[in-house]
C-alpha cells in the first residue's frame, strides 16, 4: 500500500527546488547587478582588488561623463522612437494577419500560413543584404523609415497571434456578424481584447528585440544624429581618443539601455505571464 510521501521529504524537495532556482537566478542577475553597481562606483572602485561590490561611495560622475561624451538625448530618442513605432505597428499588423489566418476564408490561406512558417526558419542575418539593397534602391539608408520598415510585421508575431485568435470562439463571431457588426468592428472590439495576454507577450517581445538590435543600425546608419542607442554606445567603446579607461562610462552606458525594457517589462510582466501561461493551453 502506498502513500503520499512523508511531509518532511516533501518539504526537503520543495526547499531543494527553491535552492537550485535560486542559485540559477543569481548566476544570470550577477551581470547585471554588477554592471548597475558599477555605474555608481569611483573608478578606484571600479579598478580594486580584491573586487568591490557594492560601492562604498555613490557617484554619478560617469553619467555626467557620458552626457557630455555623447549626445545621450538624441541617441535615446532614436532608440525610443523606433522601437515604440516597430513595437506598435507589430501590435497591428501581426494582429490583423492573425485574426484573418485563424478567423476568415480567403482562397491562399494556406499558402500564406506556410509562408509565415517558413520565414521563421530563416536566421534573421541572412535578410541583411537584402533588405540593405532594397533600402538602398528606395533611398532610405539613414532615416527612420530604413530602420522601421523591416521590422513592422514579424513572423514570430502572425504566428503568436493567430494560435491565440484560434482560442476565440467562433459562435461570438458569428453572433456578432447575425446582428450586423462589420469584420472591422468585430476585430477591434471583440477579438483585440480577448487576446490582451497575447498583445502584452508581443509587445514586450518586440520592444526588446527592437531596443536591443544592433546589427541592422549599424549598417543602416551613417550618421550619428540617427544612430540608436546600443550603435551609439559601440562606436564610443571602440574610439580610443574617448573610451580610453572610460569603464565606468561604458558601465553608465549599459545601464541606461537595460533600464527602459525592465521598465516596460515591469509594467507588462502581469500580461506577459498570464499570455506565456495561456500559450501552454494552446
Amino acid at each position: 500500500m502506498t502513500g503520499h510521501p512523508p511531509v518532511r521529504a516533501r518539504r526537503t524537495r520543495r526547499w531543494a527546488v527553491h535552492a537550485v532556482l535560486c542559485a540559477g537566478l543569481l548566476v544570470m542577475a550577477a551581470p547585471f547587478v554588477w554592471m548597475g553597481l558599477s555605474a555608481f562606483k569611483t573608478d578606484e572602485e571600479l579598478g580594486a582588488s580584491p573586487t568591490v561590490w557594492i560601492p562604498t561611495e555613490w557617484t554619478l560622475e560617469h553619467f555626467r561623463e557620458l552626457l557630455e561624451l555623447l549626445d545621450m538625448a538624441q541617441h535615446f530618442f532614436n532608440s525610443a522612437f523606433v522601437a515604440t513605432v516597430v513595437t506598435l505597428c507589430n501590435l497591428v499588423f501581426c494582429s490583423m494577419l492573425g485574426y484573418a489566418l485563424a478567423k476568415l476564408r480567403f482562397a491562399g490561406k494556406r499558402p500564406v500560413f506556410a509562408l509565415v512558417l517558413g520565414a521563421l526558419m530563416v536566421p534573421g542575418n541572412l535578410m541583411l543584404m537584402p533588405m540593405f539593397v532594397l533600402m538602398s534602391r528606395m533611398e532610405l539608408i539613414d532615416s527612420y523609415a530604413a530602420l522601421i520598415l523591416p521590422f513592422a510585421a514579424g513572423a514570430f508575431g502572425v504566428f503568436l497571434m493567430r494560435q491565440f485568435m484560434l482560442a476565440i470562439p467562433d459562435e461570438l463571431l458569428e453572433a456578432a456578424r447575425i446582428d450586423g457588426a462589420s469584420e472591422w468592428y468585430i476585430f477591434w472590439r471583440i477579438a483585440m481584447p480577448l487576446v490582451k495576454p497575447a498583445l502584452a507577450t508581443l509587445a514586450i517581445f518586440t520592444f526588446l528585440q527592437s531596443w536591443n538590435n544592433f546589427l541592422w543600425p549599424l549598417v543602416a546608419t551613417n550618421d550619428p544624429e540617427k544612430y540608436t542607442l546600443p550603435v551609439a554606445l559601440a562606436t564610443f567603446a571602440t574610439d580610443p581618443t574617448k573610451a580610453d579607461g572610460s569603464n565606468g562610462v561604458l558601465m553608465a552606458g549599459a545601464f541606461l539601455v537595460v533600464l527602459p525594457v525592465l521598465l516596460v517589462f515591469v509594467v507588462l510582466q502581469r500580461h506577459f505571464t498570464q499570455g506565456i501561461a495561456t500559450a501552454g493551453l494552446k
